[in-house]
């Protein structure tokens, strides 16, 4: 059987590990993220460079 001092330690440690997530998710929440729900205007892409290896080199 387990000793104090080891039931102890294996209960600092998931306060521990709930604690730095707790602080992880509040520095996490200053950013701000992509809505999904609002897709972005995508710039059009230089497709010249593309098409010219689609037909293999010359």
């Amino acid at each position: 059987m387990m000793s104090d001092w080891e039931v102890a330690l294996i209960i600092v440690l998931v306060i521990g590990v709930i604690a730095s997530n707790l602080a992880v998710l509040k520095y996490s929440a200053k950013f701000k993220m992509p809505q999904f729900g609002k897709p972005k205007p995508k710039p059009k892409k230089n497709t010249d460079s593309e098409d010219n290896s689609a037909n293999g080199p010359t």
